[in-house]
């Protein structure tokens, strides 16, 4: 089972079936905010479709094609971050992530992406890590930007989010680059 602390209060744990009624109640009270973002959100609604993604996301780690992992705070679930779009030809990877919104703000995120770009780069010997963000979602791309990921440009109507298309901006980090400035 993957587990990584990060701190003495917070820490990532892979996804599991017993995490879905927290995982569906803090989806319920984020509805809204998530939304915004996140595509998915709509397919979530009830805790059954809630233990089928867990399902999906278990079998897709069996498989070798990347995890979520739940970030939590004093063992109370605040959101999730993983891997994927993996490609072992490749060695390459995608991070997604997102928090509750009382969650926000706080450096979880940039704390648990950091974590899961090390884990990338030591444990799985990844080449490149790629996050994408909405370009209207400047909080998202403050992650990728204070990790020092490039800005590779942006891809133009890529997503359709409910009743519009929306651009994503995309950032890369290449493993000699992280090494460089992690000495």
């Amino acid at each position: 089972m993957f587990y990584y602390p990060i701190d003495r209060e917070v820490e990532m744990r892979l996804l599991e079936l017993k995490d879905a009624p927290k995982l569906y109640r803090l989806i319920q009270e984020n509805r809204g905010h998530l939304k915004t973002w996140l595509g998915w959100v709509d397919s979530v609604n009830s805790l059954q479709d809630t233990k089928h993604y867990i399902k999906v996301v278990q079998s897709k780690m069996i498989e070798g094609h990347g995890f979520q992992s739940s970030i939590r705070v004093k063992d109370e679930l605040a959101g999730l971050v993983g891997f994927h779009n993996f490609s072992s030809q490749n060695r390459s990877v995608a991070i997604g992530y997102w928090l509750g919104k009382k969650y926000q703000k706080k450096g979880l995120a940039i704390r648990s992406t950091k974590a899961l770009v090390e884990y990338a780069f030591m444990e799985w010997d990844i080449h490149r890590i790629e996050i994408r963000c909405a370009a209207e979602n400047f909080s998202s791309q403050q992650i990728p930007e204070k990790l020092g990921f490039q800005k590779e440009g942006v891809l133009r109507e890529v997503e359709w989010l409910y009743d519009h298309y929306v651009d994503h901006q995309v950032y890369s980090m290449i493993k000699r680059e992280w090494e460089e400035k992690n000495r």
